[in-house]
Formats: structure tokens, sequence, C-alpha cells
């Protein structure tokens, strides 16, 4: 599972980014009211995706498009989410969001908690839900290694419409970090934006050749550190292997979450997610969405508006949202994260405040226009 030799990664860069700037095109529309409703009351939920069919569009039942997200119970300090994190089926009806379970039965999965990743239905009904399996199942102490999990089920539903996954499910790791190119993900010590990376496979069929691909966040090394990359793996006749990044973060960014592409106007369009603190230095830009763009998957890649922002939260939240999944009709969709001016960091913050400064819902969904290298936030009567 080494990564072969290949295409020069695109370096995202320092130069780059110095020339973000404010604008109506990239900067999200404030979210008001800050209480959105919930989708589950006593759950916080986090980090969607669609169950995608094959062209990346959601799987629609009914009147309703299957969509996946993280859950976890809504107590105590809501960093802690991502120790108990599971995967969960919910369906989007309009405007509405309906909660249908947990994708797994309890201890179905490898790992001690279940982080983000993709899921597809493939022609023969057949669905492919690839996962991130943190830590080891039935660890008596949390460790923070990471390994690319699929999941192969069928949808199963019920004489009241509703969608669920089949319960006899098998789960197999793809893929794991050759310890060279991609640095391993193994450690027994961490939390949110100290762990280097090995998660959130995308799955992605490239239209031009019908050939099978993942992306996954992942971490290169970079001086003494690390540093954020896109990983880029290919499914073939003896499974699938690593192939060299499409992107590298150039020493600016150790963290570049939730990689996916979205095929437009016969462009490639590689959208992955930041946070603020995740920059060196930190702060030096925002929390958002960004956004590459170029001829063919492998690149060469180009950022979108000259230094690859497409949604920035508004500088008086700056941690409004997160976690954004770009379709392929251009909706955005993400999840409210924390309300506040961001003055501190909401590690810092007790667990009663960042308690009560926190979404764990879903944020109204956006739409984006591209044209070429350019890209703008389209107003919607959601958003407003």
């Amino acid at each position: 599972m080494s990564a072969a030799s290949g295409a020069t990664p695109f370096a995202w860069s320092r130069r780059q980014l110095e020339r973000i700037a404010s604008s109506a095109a990239t900067t999200a529309p404030a979210v008001r009211p800050w209480r959105l409703p919930r989708v589950l009351e006593r759950e916080d939920i986090w980090d969607l995706w669609p169950v995608q069919e094959e062209d990346g569009m959601p799987v629609v039942v009914g009147a309703g498009e299957l969509w996946m997200t993280l859950s976890a119970p809504a107590v105590g300090h809501p960093e802690a989410r991502h120790d108990v994190a599971r995967l969960r089926l919910i369906a989007r009806r309009g405007d509405r969001w309906e909660d249908l379970g947990p994708a797994f039965a309890d201890g179905g999965s490898p790992g001690s908690r279940e982080w983000s990743g993709s899921a597809v239905r493939h022609a023969d009904g057949t669905l492919s839900i690839y996962y991130t399996a943190a830590g080891r199942r039935g660890e008596e102490r949390l460790s923070f290694g990471q390994r690319v999990i699929e999941a192969r089920t069928r949808l199963v539903v019920g004489d009241d419409g509703r969608a669920r996954f089949d319960r006899d499910v098998e789960h197999r790791e793809l893929l794991r970090p050759d310890g060279r190119v991609y640095l391993g993900a193994e450690t027994t010590e961490g939390g949110p934006g100290r762990i280097k990376a090995f998660r959130d496979p995308a799955w992605f069929r490239d239209p031009a050749d019908g050939s099978r691909h993942l992306l996954v966040a992942a971490s290169v090394p970079w001086r003494e550190r690390f540093m954020g990359a896109v990983a880029l793996a290919t499914e073939g006749d003896g499974g699938w292997s690593l192939r060299p990044p499409l992107l590298v973060a150039d020493g600016v960014n150790h963290e570049l979450e939730r990689p996916h592409v979205v095929t437009h106007g016969g462009r490639y369009h590689l959208f992955l997610c930041t946070h603020r603190s995740s920059f060196h230095p930190c702060d030096s830009a925002p929390t958002g969405l960004y956004g590459f763009v170029a001829p063919a998957l492998t690149g060469p890649y180009e950022p979108l508006n000259g230094t690859g922002l497409v949604i920035a939260n508004p500088a008086e939240q700056p941690d409004q949202a997160y976690a954004w999944w770009v379709l392929p009709d251009l909706r955005v969709v993400s999840f409210q994260d924390y309300r506040g001016s961001g003055e501190r960091s909401m590690l810092e913050l007790g667990a009663e405040e960042a308690r009560a400064r926190f979404g764990g819902t879903i944020a109204p969904v956006l739409r984006i226009e591209l044209d070429g290298a350019r890209s703008r936030i389209v107003p919607t009567a959601e958003a407003r």
C-alpha cells in the first residue's frame, strides 16, 4: 500500500493565503437566529455527507434525500463528542431533516468510535460506507489511531417508507499510511487539532474513465513536525493502492479535513475544510471551505479565487459553521458550530459555557457558483 511515484502535488503556499481579503463572494451570511431547530433534541450532530449515487448526488427514497452524519449525546463539553462519535443516517425532506437512527449496531465497527467518511450506492444495489475507525474496539483508554474502513451493506426500506441500513454488515480495513510519504496516524495521546491524520475517506468515480478513488485527509513530513495533505487512493484488481498526494499545505496548515471532488464544467474541483487554528501561524487565515481546480483529477491544480478560499465564516462569528460538503449541484451543507467572537478557543472554556455556545445541528444550506477558477456564494432563502 505504498504511495507510488507520480505527479507532483500542488503546494498550497503562504503567498497564496496572504492574498485573502474579505469579500461578499466568499463570506457566509451570519446564522440568525443562532438557535436553529435541532434534528435530535438530545444528540449533537456534525460532519454531514450524502449517501450518494455514483454520480455524487444523494440517494432519494420516497421524497427524501439520504444523508449521514456524526452524532453524540448532547452533554458535557462539546469537544468531548469526538470521543464517543457514532455514524447516523438522516433524511432531508424539503427543508426538514429527519433522524433515521444509528448506522451500525452497537459494537459493530472495529474502532472505539466512528469518524467521518462517505457512502455510495453501487449499480448492483449494494452500499459501501467508507469511514474512519478511531481507536480500537474495547480499549480501556482511548487511543487516536485512524483506519480507513469499508462497511458493505444494503438499504432496507420499511412499510412506513423509512430507510435504514441492513444490519448484516461486513467491516474491512482498506488502507494504511505507508509511513514514508504518508505518516502513520497511530498514537495513544492527542485531541482535536493535535494529531496526525489518516481519515475522512471520500469516494469519487472519475467520469473521464470510470476509475474509482478515495480522497483521504492525511499528514506528510515537514521539518520536525507534520503538515496536512490530501491523499489519493485508487481501486484496482488487487484492491486499493495509495498514490502521491493531490495537495500539500507547504508548511502553512497541518489539518486539511474532509477532502472531496466535484466535477463541473468539465473541470475537477477539489474541496476541503480547515480551522483557523490549524494554520501556521494560528489565525493567519479564516476557518472555511477551500477549493482548487484542475483539468484532471491528478492536476495540475490552482487555487480558486487565487487563494483557495471559497466560504469563510463572517468575521463577527468566525466559528459559526464547519465541515462544508459540496454537492454536484453546488449546494453546500455544513453544521452549526460555535457562537462567539473567537477571542478564546473553545477548548479554554468550561463545559457549561462551551455547551451554551455550541450549535450541534445543521446550518443553513448555502449554494455557490463556479466560473473557471472563480467562485462566489449565491444568496438563498434558507441562509438569509
